[in-house]
């Protein structure tokens, strides 16, 4: 199995590592040589820590995809678009199996990918594109495929994850959290895509078309991030009994499908609230094995190396399924549901004035909205300089919409100040 790997930053270096020393072993489980040929990168001089002497190097990832004398191509360089996405389709152009960790490029282009794949004869294959060591793709494509999924997701983001559990665990600020996770190497310098959900969402589009038969949707998830969530609210959760978690979910019912990224609210005894760190939490349900979680590190560059290898493997051994488990042209759309179609619990944080009967302003205008209030509180607390003091609310299960059109009128209140947060309380995880 001649093989070109284009990237050699820490996850490429360490697949490239990991052929070159295991190749006896790798070659008795695929019943045959699996031999790194040919490699890209931007600088050919840097040590990666093994031999580049039989190796043939180009400087042009794209050329090498569309040239090389091998029957795989590994893209490891990422991104959405730009040479990410012109290696992958002249590898599959040139007739090349596809191996990729690339989240950002399924979501946004693995339609056309995968219709371009089966055109060429050819397998694109992306274990590590989702949850890092655990087999997601395997699981739904494969080990539970005798399975009538109606959800799945989970903690798909090992950031956030560490995070919210460093400001629930230890009482940390969000910044203060945020700085330890880029300390240690869990969160990158400019870690946006991670702390607005957008990065889970990408993992969710590829999860919820592998479940439920659907095409990769990315445009129709609806996405929130951890931005607003405070030390008050992790406080407040906890005196709840519940934690708080940014969870991806996607679930079929009779009326369609969600998909939704956003913070929730979860039991604290629910498998997903005590998943620490930055480990990240794939949850499957199903008609025959009802919900399974599988735990394990999301990111990295050893745990990303072991699903790179696993398609590799996987390959080698003519193991070749369409990419999303069905043909392209099989994938079928359902009716997409948004949050106002939601009935759920809602937990409601507000900046009042310190005045009275504001609250009872508050309340007044949710039950307009047929909206039932489970508990409020307005803790004795200190008040802020600008006059104001936080109100805490959660309520009975209703519909999003009327918390929303709830919402509209309390922001227009002149006492209340700054944007409501909004988490929904998710039992059942």
């Amino acid at each position: 199995m001649r093989t070109a790997i284009a990237g050699l930053g820490t996850v490429g270096a360490e697949v490239v590592r990991q052929l070159l020393d295991k190749d006896e072993l790798y070659a008795q489980r695929a019943e045959r040589p699996i031999t790194v040929t040919d490699v890209s990168a931007r600088d050919r001089k840097r040590d990666r820590g093994f031999p580049m002497r039989d190796i043939r190097f180009w400087k042009d990832p794209v050329k090498m995809a569309r040239e090389a004398k091998v029957d795989l191509v590994v893209e490891l360089i990422g991104g959405a678009d730009g040479v990410a996405k012109r290696v992958v389709e002249a590898a599959i152009a040139a007739g090349k199996h596809v191996v990729t960790a690339n989240k950002a490029l399924l979501a946004r282009h693995g339609m056309q990918l995968a219709r371009a794949a089966e055109e060429r004869g050819v397998t694109l294959a992306f274990e590590a594109a989702v949850a890092g060591s655990i087999p997601a793709v395997e699981i739904l494509r494969q080990a539970l495929v005798a399975n009538i999924f109606s959800r799945v997701g989970g903690i798909l983001n090992g950031t956030c994850n560490y995070i919210l559990w460093r400001m629930s665990a230890m009482g940390c600020t969000f910044d203060q959290s945020l700085a330890e996770a880029q300390e240690a190497g869990y969160a990158e310098a400019d870690p946006s895509r991670d702390i607005s959900g957008k990065d889970t969402a990408d993992k969710l589009a590829i999860l919820a078309a592998l479940a439920f038969g659907v095409p990769v949707d990315l445009s129709s998830i609806h996405v929130e991030g951890i931005e607003q969530i405070t030390a008050l609210d992790i406080q407040r959760a906890r005196e709840l009994g519940m934690g708080v978690k940014l969870l991806g979910i996607a679930r079929l019912t009779e009326q369609g499908l969600e998909r939704w990224v956003h913070p929730c609210l979860v039991p604290a005894d629910a498998v997903l609230a005590m998943v620490p760190g930055a480990t990240n939490a794939v949850s499957v349900t199903g008609d025959l094995v009802e919900t399974q979680v599988y735990l394990g590190q999301g990111a990295g560059a050893k745990s990303t190396t072991s699903a790179v290898i696993a398609d590799i493997l996987d390959l080698a051994t003519g193991r070749r399924l369409p990419a999303f488990g069905k043909l392209a042209a099989q994938l079928r759309a359902v009716p997409v549901l948004v949050p106002r179609d939601r009935t759920g619990e809602y937990y409601l944080r507000l900046q009042v004035a310190d005045q009275p009967r504001v609250l009872g302003d508050v309340l007044s205008l949710l039950g307009m909205q047929g909206v039932s209030v489970a508990s409020n509180e307005q803790p004795e607390q200190q008040v802020d300089p600008d006059g104001t003091v936080a109100v805490f609310l959660t309520t009975h299960r209703t519909q999003e919409a009327a918390v929303q059109r709830a919402l509209t009128m309390i922001r227009a209140l002149p006492t209340v100040k700054g944007e409501p947060c909004l988490i929904r309380i998710e039992r059942e995880v």
